[in-house]
């Protein structure tokens, strides 16, 4: 799935294409205005991935604390880029390393 593709999804879609990963299926969530989803799609997720998306939306909720403790665990240093800078990024590197 191209990037277009999946930000079409969330513009006409009632639910993220099911054979998405976690981390990107929160992040569509979110996109649609769905921040409690999404948070909550991720429970307790582990993976680097959910980590980074995790402290995509502590950093969107305002909670830099939480957000911090998530970057750490997703090993990705704290964005300071705008919040849509950061999905398009978070995205974009997520659907890279599914197509590989």
């Amino acid at each position: 799935m191209t990037f277009d593709e999946f930000f079409h999804s969330t513009q006409v879609a009632d639910r993220p294409p099911f054979n998405l990963p976690l981390a990107l299926q929160a992040l569509w969530y979110d996109k649609r205005n769905g921040w409690q989803q999404a948070h909550e799609f991720l429970g307790d997720g582990t993976d680097p991935e959910s980590a980074w998306v995790h402290a995509y939306l502590h950093r969107r909720e305002g909670d830099m604390s939480n957000a911090r403790y998530w970057y750490d665990r997703a090993r990705q240093p704290e964005c300071t880029s705008e919040l849509d800078a950061e999905w398009r990024q978070i995205a974009g590197a997520l659907l890279q390393d599914l197509a590989k």
